[in-house]
């Protein structure tokens, strides 16, 4: 009975020790996804191309919007400035979707009593990794055809990846172990993000909005704005994280308090999931 306890504990040596079956299990389900179609994992970088041809085809050249400014002034063609704000938010957007899923789609794993169902979140976030890798380098060949040249700022991208996905991984301990219990969770999830793409500050800026100083210090306080920003920053602003101190202590304030609630409910609930599934 210990051996089997000890096999579910939720911790990372435990993560780390099964780094081997999450990288493997992490390349299957991406794989999986697109399994039996002719275009295979093809599929997973059309859609996301396909929507930001959509997006800039409707407010660049539909609403013909003039050249976005910044907080400092700073001018930039439209398409950048979104394209900052779309990149992160496909990734949040597919790991928090099949994240949510993760305990169901491997149902099957999780009624085996010493397989280790904590990574299954994990798989899920690192599958869509693979994709965001990609995005992350087409953003930046595309801010170099625009002049916009990487150095060493850019390399900050590298540091909003890795806060979106401890971000994300708190959301869907969470969200996963919820799910099993209430189904309808997902359609919630899917409403959230069909909302939160507008919550967001992708598609307009909040920097030159007319709103009072209250409600523009609410709509910061939607994490994922810390991370569309730095995005920002780190291609366009050139500003350092540190240079933003406020902000980056209350990411991690409430993205650390977030990742041990869902770590927290996920082992409370944890040895139900088998009955319920």
């Amino acid at each position: 009975m210990t051996s089997k306890k000890k096999n579910q504990e939720l911790s990372l040596a435990g993560v780390y020790e099964s780094r081997k079956l999450i990288a493997r299990l992490s390349v299957n389900d991406f794989k999986t996804k697109f399994a039996g179609s002719y275009l295979g994992i093809i599929w997973a970088f059309v859609q996301p191309v396909i929507m930001v041809l959509v997006y800039w085809f409707v407010f660049e050249k539909g609403l013909k919007p003039v050249p976005v400014k910044n907080a400092a002034g700073i001018e930039m063609p439209f398409l950048l400035w979104m394209i900052a704000g779309l990149v992160p938010w496909f990734f949040f957007n597919d790991a928090l979707s099949g994240g949510t899923r993760a305990l169901l789609d491997y149902s099957y794993l999780v009624k085996k009593v010493v397989f280790r169902i904590d990574i299954l979140p994990i798989v899920k976030i690192i599958s869509a990794v693979f994709v965001h890798l990609f995005f992350l380098a087409f953003e930046v060949v595309l801010y170099a055809l625009y002049g916009y040249y990487p150095d060493f700022y850019t390399l900050q991208i590298i540091y909003y990846s890795v806060c979106l996905i401890v971000l994300v991984l708190g959301v869907t301990y969470l969200t996963s172990a919820v799910v099993v219990f209430f189904r309808d969770l997902n359609q919630v999830i899917n409403i959230v993000l069909q909302v939160g793409i507008w919550a967001t500050p992708i598609m307009w800026n909040i920097d030159t909005m007319d709103i009072g100083p209250a409600l523009k210090g609410i709509l910061m306080l939607n994490p994922l704005y810390y991370i569309v920003q730095g995005y920002r920053d780190a291609l366009i602003g050139k500003v350092a994280f540190w240079e933003r101190p406020g902000l980056t202590a209350y990411f991690w304030g409430f993205t650390l308090v977030f990742l041990w609630l869902g770590t927290y409910v996920f082992k409370k609930l944890r040895m139900h999931f088998a009955d319920v599934l």
